[in-house]
C-alpha cells in the first residue's frame, strides 16, 4: 500500500511539473524577452505559486497555525483553479496558432503584391542607376522601392532593343571598352540591381514584433483572459452563496397527512480557512427564508477543528424548522475530529443521527455515518438505523455519499438524500465524479428507491465552481395516496 501511494504521489508531482512547464513556456517563454523583467517575474511566479498550493493543502494536516492556513489558502487554492483553466485554454489555442499564422501570412502576401501599385508612392532615384539621368520624365516617375527582378528585366530589355534612346549610350560604351566576347559587359549592370542604401524596406519584411511573437502573445493573452475570467466568475458564484432549488418527490408509502412535507437539504458547506462565519450566515438565512418543515445537514460541514472553526459554525444555531434540524457526518468530519464536531453541532441545536432513526409525522427519518468512519470503527450501520423499522411506513435516509445506495435499496428505503460530489465542482471534474459515484447531481431511481444528490453549498479546495452551481434544495414529499 505504501509503495502504491508513493508511486501515485510521484506521478501526480510529475504531471504537475509538466503542466507548469507547459504553461511557463506558452505564457512566459514564448512571449517575453530573455533576461527581461517580465521573463524573470513569470519564472518566479511559476515556482512560487505551486509551493503555495502545496502549503494550502498540507497546512491543516501539518498543524499550521490557523492564521497561516488562511494566508496560504487564497493564493494556493485559487492558483490550482487558474492553472486548470489556463491549461485548457492554451490547449485550445494550439489549434488556433497555425490558423492565425496562415491568415497573417496571406494578408502579408496580399499587402506585398499591392504595394508597388499603391498611389502616392514617393519617387526616388537610385544612386547607381545611369538610366535615371538619361530620360528625365521616365526616371522621375520610377518608384524608389523598385523590386530587383524589375530592375534586371529593364536592364535586359535595354540591351536587346538597340533602337531605344536610353540603350544607345550603353551599347556604345560596351562596344568601345571591351571585346564582344568578353563577359565584362554582362556583369556591368549588376550594380544597378542593388537598391539604394536609403530605400524603403520590402513590403513583405516582418514587422517588430515578428509574426511568430505576435501569434504567441495573441494566443497567450486570450488564454489568460479566458482562464482568469472563468475562475473569477466561479469564485463569485461561491462567495455569493447557494441558490435555492426545489423538487417534488412522490413516495408510494407516504400518507396523505404528510403530503407536501418540505425538507431543506444542505450538504458540503466546507467551513475552513476560506469560507467562514459569513458563509454560514448566508446559508442559514437562505434556508430560513424557505420556511422548511425540517433541515437536513448531510455531511462535510467543516475542514478543520472545532478549536479553529467552532465560531464559524455558530450561526447554525439560528436554523428554524418546525420539526427540527438533523446532521450526519461526511468524510471531512473524520479528517477534522468527528466526535468533537458531533458534540459541537448538538450544542448548536442540531440533532446528530449516528446510525439512528427517528419517527417524523408520516415517515421515518434515518441517518448513517459516513463510510470514512470505518477507519475509526464508526462506519455506516444500516441494520442499526433501519433493521427493526416498520416497512409499511415511508422512509427517508440521510447518507453523505451516494455510493451507499445499494444498502439503502436492500433495506427498503424510499428516498436517500446525499451530497459529497459537489456536482463535479470544476468542469470537467463532473466526468471524474461520474466514475466514482452512481449519481453526480439530481434525482434518479434505483429499483424502488430514489436517490437525490445535492451539489452542495460550499466548495472544497479552490473556492470556485464552474458548471456546477452551489445549491440548497427544498425537497417536497408528495403522497401518491391523494
Amino acid at each position: 500500500m505504501v509503495v502504491v501511494f508513493v508511486l501515485v504521489a510521484v506521478a501526480v508531482l510529475a504531471l504537475l511539473a509538466g503542466v507548469h512547464r507547459y504553461v511557463w513556456r506558452r505564457l512566459v517563454g514564448d512571449t517575453t524577452a530573455e533576461g527581461g523583467l517580465a521573463r524573470r517575474a513569470g519564472t518566479v511566479a511559476v515556482w512560487v505559486l505551486p509551493l503555495l498550493s502545496v502549503g494550502a493543502f498540507a497546512g491543516g494536516r501539518a498543524g499550521f497555525p490557523f492564521w497561516l492556513q488562511r494566508v496560504l489558502a487564497w493564493p494556493g487554492y485559487l492558483w490550482l483553479a487558474v492553472l486548470l483553466y489556463l491549461t485548457l485554454a492554451l490547449l485550445v489555442g494550439e489549434a488556433a496558432r497555425p490558423l492565425l499564422r496562415r491568415v497573417l501570412a496571406r494578408r502579408a502576401s496580399r499587402t506585398a503584391a499591392a504595394a508597388p501599385a499603391a498611389p502616392g508612392a514617393e519617387p526616388a532615384v537610385p544612386e547607381a542607376a545611369p538610366a535615371a539621368t538619361a530620360g528625365p520624365a521616365g526616371a522621375e516617375a520610377e518608384p524608389a522601392a523598385t523590386p530587383r527582378t524589375a530592375t534586371l528585366a529593364a536592364a535586359s530589355a535595354t540591351k536587346t532593343l538597340p533602337g531605344t534612346p536610353a540603350a544607345a549610350p550603353v551599347e556604345a560604351a560596351t562596344d568601345t571598352d571591351a571585346p564582344a566576347a568578353s563577359p565584362a559587359p554582362e556583369s556591368a549592370p549588376e550594380p544597378e540591381a542593388e537598391p539604394a542604401p536609403d530605400s524603403a524596406p520590402a513590403p513583405h519584411a516582418p514587422a517588430d514584433p515578428s509574426r511568430r511573437l505576435f501569434v504567441a502573445r495573441a494566443v497567450g493573452g486570450a488564454a489568460a483572459l479566458a482562464g482568469l475570467g472563468t475562475v473569477g466568475y466561479g469564485t463569485y458564484g461561491v462567495l455569493r452563496g447557494p441558490r435555492v432549488k426545489r423538487i417534488t418527490v412522490p413516495l408510494a408509502r407516504l400518507p396523505r397527512s404528510a403530503h407536501g412535507f418540505r425538507i431543506a437539504v444542505v450538504s458540503d458547506i466546507h467551513l475552513g480557512p476560506i469560507l467562514g462565519r459569513a458563509h454560514t450566515r448566508r446559508i442559514v438565512d437562505t434556508i430560513n427564508a424557505t420556511s422548511p418543515d425540517l433541515v437536513a445537514v448531510v455531511g462535510d460541514l467543516v475542514d478543520g477543528t472545532v478549536a479553529d472553526l467552532g465560531t464559524a459554525a455558530e450561526p447554525l444555531a439560528g436554523l428554524e424548522a418546525r420539526h427540527g434540524s438533523y446532521f450526519v457526518t461526511g468524510n471531512h468530519e473524520y479528517f477534522s475530529g468527528a466526535a468533537e464536531w458531533v458534540d459541537h453541532v448538538r450544542e448548536l441545536g442540531l440533532r446528530p443521527l449516528e446510525n439512528a432513526r427517528v419517527e417524523i409525522a408520516g415517515f421515518d427519518l434515518a441517518g448513517v455515518n459516513d463510510v470514512a468512519g470505518e477507519s475509526e470503527g464508526q462506519g455506516p450501520d444500516f441494520a442499526a438505523a433501519l433493521g427493526d423499522r416498520d416497512r409499511s411506513r415511508a422512509s427517508v435516509l440521510l447518507a453523505h455519499q451516494p455510493v451507499v445506495i445499494d444498502d439503502a435499496v436492500a433495506h427498503g428505503v424510499d428516498l436517500q438524500l446525499s451530497g459529497h460530489t459537489h456536482g463535479g465542482q470544476l468542469w470537467p471534474g463532473n466526468l471524474l465524479a461520474e466514475l466514482a459515484n452512481p449519481t453526480v447531481a439530481g434525482l434518479e431511481r434505483y429499483g424502488d428507491t430514489q436517490l437525490y444528490v445535492s451539489r452542495g453549498a460550499g466548495a472544497w479546495g479552490p473556492p470556485v465552481r464552474v458548471g456546477a452551481p452551489s445549491d440548497i434544495t427544498v425537497v417536497e414529499l408528495a403522497s401518491k395516496r391523494t
